[in-house]
């Protein structure tokens, strides 16, 4: 642990912010995991989940959790798929 005090608000706030963006990714993760699923098994929510699979993946883009083009690609991969 960091005897200064800036260093120690900055362990503080790192701690903070890898708590939310791990929870963002999670939750990126699983509506993708939703979409994959509705669309393999032809749901008639299909197209609901793979949007919300699409927002939240462009969310985690912007953020800088994941690159622009693995974002990309997951939606195309999932986009494809639906069709």
């Amino acid at each position: 642990m960091p005897n200064i005090k800036s260093a120690i608000k900055r362990v503080k706030q790192s701690q903070a912010k890898n708590v939310q963006n791990s929870n963002a990714k999670a939750s990126m993760r699983t509506a993708v995991r939703k979409a994959d699923f509705a669309i393999d098994n032809k749901d008639e929510n299909a197209t609901v989940l793979l949007r919300a699979a699409i927002k939240e993946t462009d969310s985690a883009a912007r953020k800088g959790l994941i690159h622009k083009n693995t974002a990309s690609r997951q939606k195309a991969r999932l986009t494809k798929k639906a069709l």
